[in-house]
């Protein structure tokens, strides 16, 4: 059996500037404008700030300095315009039904446990688990029991619906229902576009100290990701070692 002790954030995805349409706009109202933005979601966040006092070419040149000053001011619904798209796995059941939560800004598509053999599945162990001997065999034993649970029910049901023809349907009726034995510590893999204000909300949240191990993991690596993709947008988060040794993120700009 393999337990996975981080999860991996893979990006997958980001926008791209349409500079024509960006030049016919201002064309038409007689205005000039050139970010410096390097990150296209950063230059379209700052268009859509500008378009609501149509400020194209005045006050705050720099998109970090523009940017900074709509996260100051919580005029957080133009962060809604950059959006990306990242792949996340080793991360469990558990972790996903939390993260399936943040429903506003973001998309998901899961792996299938319908489709997907979990015969040969990975498993997350919970830090707290891991570092006791003693709770870390229990945890292998259930976790084992439920993996030979699932492989005989699997078995068993493939027998019973033989007289279903088609191969793929046979196999999804035998493992929709076998699934059920699985526990939350399964590996899943889920692909997530999400806006930058719905990230900053799931780093806000899922970030904090107070948060659940696993998924604060997925937060802070999500965060340096996202510092490094589009810093004038993430820029005002830190990550902040805590005395057990994990990290959490902070920021003074919440609820943007």
């Amino acid at each position: 059996m393999k337990i996975v002790r981080e999860p991996r954030v893979y990006l997958v995805g980001r926008q791209i500037i349409d500079p024509d349409g960006i030049q016919q706009l201002l064309g038409d109202h007689g205005a000039t404008w050139e970010s410096d933005a390097a990150c296209a979601g950063e230059k379209l966040a700052e268009a859509a700030g500008r378009v609501c006092y149509m400020s194209f070419g005045k006050g705050r040149k720099s998109n970090k300095e523009y940017l900074g000053n709509i996260i100051a001011m919580q005029h957080g619904s133009v962060l809604e315009h950059a959006e990306w798209n990242f792949i996340f796995v080793g991360v469990s059941r558990s972790l996903t039904h939390e993260l399936i939560r943040h429903r506003a800004g973001f998309g998901y598509s899961q792996l299938s446990q319908r489709y997907v053999d979990e015969s040969d599945s990975d498993f997350i162990e919970p830090d707290a688990i891991a570092e006791d001997a003693e709770l870390h065999k229990v945890w292998i034993d259930a976790v084992n029991t439920t993996r030979a649970a699932y492989d005989k029910i699997v078995a068993g049901l493939m027998a019973k619906f033989t007289s279903v023809e088609n191969a793929t349907l046979r196999r999804k009726l035998a493992r929709q229902a076998a699934r059920s034995v699985l526990p939350n510590a399964t590996e899943t893999k889920i692909f997530v576009t999400a806006n930058s204000r719905a990230l900053r909300h799931f780093i806000e949240l899922r970030g904090d100290e107070h948060a659940d191990v696993e998924i604060r993991k997925l937060a802070v690596q999500v965060l340096r990701i996202m510092q490094k993709e589009a810093p004038a947008l993430f820029g005002d988060y830190e990550i902040r070692r805590l005395p057990d040794g994990t990290e959490a993120t902070h920021t003074e700009h919440r609820k943007v």
